[in-house]
Order: C-alpha cells, then sequence, then structure tokens
C-alpha cells in the first residue's frame, strides 16, 4: 500500500522541476524540512526579501550591507515562528518541520531577481474500519474559503467528488468506477471532509485529497468483520480466548471434582449402611 503513496508523491508535478510560469512547484511532506533555493550568491550591498501568500506578508529579510538577518516570527498568528532559517550565502530559505499552514505561495525578491514558489505539503494518513461501517476522511480542515475548490479521487483514477466554493457547487459522482460509490458518498460543505457510508471490503484502497497547495493521502481498510483489524486486536483477541479457555477448564473441573466427590460421599454412606 505504501508503495504506490510514495511513488505518486514523488512523481507528482514532476515537470515542476523546471518552473511554470515563473513559479517553481515544491512539495514536502508534512513534518519535514524544505528548502526554497534562490540560486544565486548574494552581494555586498544586497537586500533580500522573502515573503508568504498572495498578501506578500513579509516573513524574513536580508540586510547584507549591515550583515542583518531578520525573521519574523509574530506575523500571520506566529505560524512560522522557530521554523525559519536564512542561507547567508544564498538568502536561501528553509522551513522546518513543515504543516499544512506552511503550504502556499513564496516569492523571493532581491536586486538582481525575483523568483516564487508554489509549496505543497502533503499528508499520509491511515483509517481502517469493520465492512459495513461509516468512515470520515477528515482533512483537518476547520472552515475552507470562499474561493477554494477541492476534488476527491480513488486509487490515483477519476474524480469521485468535489466542492467548488465559488460557484457554490457540491457534485458527487455516482457513475466513475461502475457505480461503485453511488449513494455511498457525503461532503461536508464547510471543512471538505468526505464520507463513506456502508463501506465494503472493495472500498479498500487510495483516495487523495487535492485542496489549493494541501494534498492529503488516506490509506483506507475496510476488512470482513470475521477478521480482526490488525496485530494489537489479534493479541486481545487471542488473549481472550485463552482466559475464556482457561475459565471453561476451571469450571468442568470444579464439576467433574464436585461430582466426584458425591459420588464417593454416596458410597462412602451405602458402605456404611451394608456394615451396620
Amino acid at each position: 500500500m505504501f508503495l504506490p503513496v510514495l511513488l505518486c508523491l514523488c512523481l507528482w508535478r514532476l515537470d515542476g522541476v523546471f518552473g511554470v510560469n515563473g513559479v517553481w512547484p515544491v512539495s514536502v511532506m508534512e513534518g519535514d524540512s524544505v528548502s526554497l533555493n534562490s540560486d544565486t550568491e548574494m552581494m555586498d550591498d544586497d537586500l533580500i526579501l522573502w515573503k508568504f501568500g498572495y498578501s506578500i506578508t513579509l516573513i524574513a529579510k536580508i540586510d547584507k550591507k549591515s550583515d542583518r538577518f531578520t525573521v519574523y516570527d509574530d506575523v500571520l498568528d506566529g505560524r512560522f515562528r522557530d521554523r525559519l532559517k536564512l542561507d547567508n550565502q544564498t538568502g536561501s530559505l528553509t522551513i522546518t518541520n513543515t504543516t499544512m499552514k506552511h503550504a502556499g505561495y513564496y516569492k523571493i525578491l532581491t536586486n538582481s531577481i525575483r523568483k516564487s514558489f508554489d509549496l505543497t505539503v502533503s499528508v499520509v494518513k491511515e483509517i481502517s474500519v469493520k465492512n459495513g461501517d461509516i468512515v470520515i476522511l477528515h482533512n483537518d480542515l476547520t472552515e475552507m474559503k470562499n474561493d477554494d475548490r477541492i476534488q476527491w479521487s480513488f486509487e490515483y483514477g477519476p474524480v469521485i467528488a468535489e466542492i467548488n466554493k465559488r460557484a457554490d457547487r457540491i457534485t458527487v459522482y455516482d457513475d466513475v468506477l461502475d457505480g461503485r460509490f453511488r449513494d455511498r458518498l457525503k461532503l461536508d460543505n464547510q471543512t471538505g471532509s468526505l464520507t463513506v457510508t456502508n463501506t465494503r471490503t472493495t472500498d479498500s484502497g487510495v483516495y487523495e485529497l487535492d485542496i489549493n497547495y494541501m494534498k492529503m493521502i488516506f490509506t483506507l481498510t475496510v476488512y470482513d468483520s470475521v477478521h480482526c483489524c490488525g496485530p494489537t486486536e489479534a493479541v486481545i483477541r487471542l488473549v481472550l480466548s485463552a482466559l475464556v479457555g482457561v475459565a471453561t477448564v476451571i469450571i468442568l473441573v470444579y464439576e467433574f471434582r464436585s461430582r466426584r466427590a458425591k459420588q464417593d460421599q454416596a458410597q462412602i454412606q451405602t458402605s456404611e449402611s451394608i456394615e451396620i
């Protein structure tokens, strides 16, 4: 299950290594570090500005003339606090311990270059449910923005559900994949999370969510009720079975001994009567 997920993440937007319309796409797994490279060497009088988002919020600055390096930890509710590092040779920016809040548009401005990056943060989650249960694939958003557009796909195939907030449209594609999900998909209009009802073992697979600069991969396993969902449950069931077995043996031995004692007592009483 992990191999296709990793291959997808590695190959995703591979053409972007050459940049598209002057914007360089970069992908990173949540929790990892990522470097946005300036691909140049700073001059003695360079002033370098790093900005984030289409609101162009200043998050870091280098003033070579005064040899001053500054990161602005408190902007944007402190989302970059203790996470930004600047290269004093090239001016490249490194973001450590990335989260989905760090996905988005970055721009570096110097005396000689203008360069932009689209940073996508990818998240992988594993979920297991029993056949027939309901499963909700949470995207960790509290609320979508007015211009958001999200798309859900299955096994890297066609889109199975999407929300276009700008057009105020929610669409579930019942006919794709031979109607596999017909009448069983629901979208949360506020967060975009996907619910699959009356799950089947054939629903097991990779679910992919694309929303702006965020990419989430869910590996869903739907197991049959007669099978356990993992080694922990298997051990628990084995221990419980053993305890039940031991208890049963104890009860049987107790009953056997009780009956045997009663029989022996009866035989003793009978023998005493005969002797009298």
